[in-house]
């Protein structure tokens, strides 16, 4: 027994000895590269906020500490607050997938804004960077962080892309990102919240999922913006009909407003209680029905279509009674 003991001690440290000998501790990335700071003062529903903008990189790493990849962010943090626990932070991103969050920092939430004309389009040249009136900032810290592959972000030398880009990958990469922002800015007091848009809020849902299981972190809430968590409901195609009465109410409110359709109604709000109830029941029983509709139910079908959305009646009996978004615009 005593030979065969210490033979098992030989084993074990030839096994240690092993194992040290293939982890190979990476001495580069080990400290976060140090972040650009600057200070800005923006005035928000007429008060004035001062504020410390940081902006750089946060690296992801394997649980051996090598750099797996890089995150770029903008974080911007209102002066003055003693107690971060009485003040919170926004995690925010667009969606794409594959945009970085410049559309909402830019054009929407941050403290300056691309200036643009009133309908949302661009100006003439020269550009302008202007202040941004109606910024969040005046109610929380925002974190605009670009997914990798996105804006500045991008995979270690030696790390596939491929271990981004997926669903659960994405989720996994962004969950670390906000777990380490949370951890560095030592904001893990302060009152959470994730602000996504379009296919970021597909990346919210899962992340709010995440973030709790993973580290034990529980938000205060989730914005979503362009909300798409069923992507059915935005798929124009044979076999699915969902598309086309879900976004019925919203030809309907384009053609109200251009004066196309539903002149009888002062008010929005009116036209559209009518057309969303259309929508829920004739129309989407039409549709189910298909070829069975008799005539009259289908010229009444095309009847209001026409009438809810301005376009001919001829069009709406090409298109076999189911208009696509770029049709109609």
């Amino acid at each position: 027994m005593k030979h065969l003991f210490l033979l098992f001690l030989l084993a074990s440290h030839a096994v240690l000895a092993q194992d040290k000998k293939e982890v190979k501790p990476v001495a580069e990335d080990i400290v976060d590269p140090p972040l650009a700071r600057s200070s800005g003062k923006v005035i928000i529903d007429g008060k004035l906020i001062a504020y410390t903008a940081n902006a750089g990189y946060l690296i992801l790493r394997e649980e051996n500490g090598k750099a797996k990849g890089k995150i770029f962010f903008v974080y911007y943090q209102k002066e003055g607050v003693t107690d971060p626990a009485s003040r919170p932070v926004t995690f925010t991103f667009n969606g794409g997938p594959g945009s970085a969050s410049v559309w909402l920092h830019m054009g929407g939430l941050g403290p300056k804004r691309i200036e643009m004309t009133e309908f949302g389009a661009p100006t003439k040249p020269p550009y302008r960077v202007v202040d941004n009136e109606y910024s969040w900032l005046d109610e929380t810290d925002m974190i605009f962080i670009d997914p990798v592959m996105t804006g500045y972000s991008r995979p270690a030398e030696g790390t596939e892309k491929k271990e981004f880009t997926g669903f659960v990958e994405d989720i996994e990469s962004v969950g670390q990102f906000i777990y380490l922002a949370a951890s560095r800015f030592e904001r893990w007091n302060s009152p959470k919240f994730l602000a996504g848009e379009s296919y970021g809020t597909t990346r919210a849902t899962g992340l709010s999922g995440y973030l709790q299981d993973r580290y034990g972190m529980y938000l205060n809430g989730i914005v979503l913006v362009s909300s798409i968590l069923n992507f059915q409901t935005a798929r124009f195609g044979k076999g699915n009909d969902l598309p086309y009465t879900l976004f019925l109410p919203t030809y309907a409110a384009i053609a109200w407003f251009h004066k196309k359709a539903g002149l009888e109604y002062k008010e929005v709000k009116s036209f559209l209680s009518e057309v969303e109830k259309f929508a829920q029941g004739e129309f989407t029983e039409g549709l189910m029905k298909g070829d069975k509709l008799t005539r009259a139910e289908r010229q009444s079908i095309v009847d209001k279509l026409s009438a809810f959305t301005g376009l001919s009646k001829e069009y709406i009996e090409l298109a076999n009674l189911r208009v696509d978004i770029g049709r109609f615009v």
